[in-house]
């Protein structure tokens, strides 16, 4: 995706994106609604790639259901005085998650 967008800021600028050179006055690229449209697909392309970044630093289980099992750690863990960092990184869970999830069991009040 990063690639397509050097491709569109290329076009976007009047850049031929595979040789570098500019376009000639008349060329489409210089049209102000493909130019308008390139910058609207410019800000997309932009916005998922900043989607994807997030979605891959989320840890693996972040979204996913809870199970009964996961429940029960969590709270066994949390009783045994393990912290909201610690429970993330154990249960591989966002400390947001982890914070609703105690005050869902009423051990926390958020």
């Amino acid at each position: 995706m990063e690639e397509h967008l050097e491709i569109i800021k290329h076009l976007s600028n009047g850049i031929n994106p595979l040789t570098g050179e500019m376009f000639e006055d008349e060329h489409i690229c210089h049209n102000e609604e493909i130019t308008s449209a390139l910058m609207i697909s410019i800000k997309s392309l932009e916005n998922e790639i900043k989607k994807l970044e997030r979605k891959n630093n989320l840890p693996k289980n972040a979204g996913n259901p809870w199970s009964n099992e996961e429940d029960a750690n969590l709270i066994l863990k949390f009783d045994n005085g393990n912290s909201i960092k610690e429970l993330s990184e154990i249960l591989a869970r966002t400390e947001g998650s982890i914070q609703s999830r105690l005050a869902r069991h009423g051990k926390l009040n958020i």
